[in-house]
């Protein structure tokens, strides 16, 4: 993997300080798709928005490496598929299609994770860990969640407590990579 801002094969340079990327523009796009997401009720129009977010999210990283990262696409990719998650399973809990303890738990990690690095900072050692890949199958597992609503699966909740599963997982990943970078033994 190369630092940021150094020059790529063919010689491109990540777009370090430039704030409207591609990818960043990709990821900045997951916010007004949640508004989207809010504002319309028709199902198959959401499966669309939620198809748009999707790609969007796929997309930003696979630019991102192609034509060098930004230091604020860093940050604004996990805002905005959080401002996505949570609103796309705040329209779902008001549809009481799942208890409120099962949006909790499908949430977990979007909830926890920020928490966890405020945590961070207030003890003076911030950490922010990498994407993983628990973290990404909760995405993607969300994604099918509201998917699933959307299409009135009956795999909704065994969808959603699969997620929860996940989620778990991937905080217990994410705070044992916490506890090595508190003891000295970053990853």
């Amino acid at each position: 993997m190369m630092a940021e801002g150094t020059v790529r094969p063919g010689g491109r340079q990540g777009g370090v300080g430039r704030v409207w990327t591609v990818a960043n523009v990709l990821s900045f796009s997951r916010v007004p798709l949640a508004f989207v997401f809010a504002a319309v009720d028709h199902p198959y129009v959401r499966v669309g928005v939620l198809a748009a977010a999707a790609a969007t999210d796929l997309l930003d990283g696979w630019t991102a490496r192609r034509f060098g990262p930004s230091s604020l696409g860093a940050k604004v990719d996990p805002i905005a598929d959080k401002i996505f998650y949570l609103t796309g399973f705040g329209v779902l809990a008001l549809s009481a299609a799942l208890a409120p303890l099962e949006v909790l738990g499908v949430l977990l990690r979007d909830i926890l994770t920020p928490l966890g690095y405020l945590a961070s900072v207030v003890a003076h050692r911030p950490f922010a860990a990498p994407a993983r890949a628990g973290g990404k199958a909760v995405t993607v597992l969300q994604s099918l969640t509201l998917c699933a609503w959307l299409l009135e699966s009956p795999l909704l909740r065994p969808l959603a407590w699969a997620t929860t599963a996940i989620a778990l997982y991937a905080l217990a990943d994410y705070g044992r990579l916490a506890v090595r970078h508190v003891d000295g033994r970053d990853p």
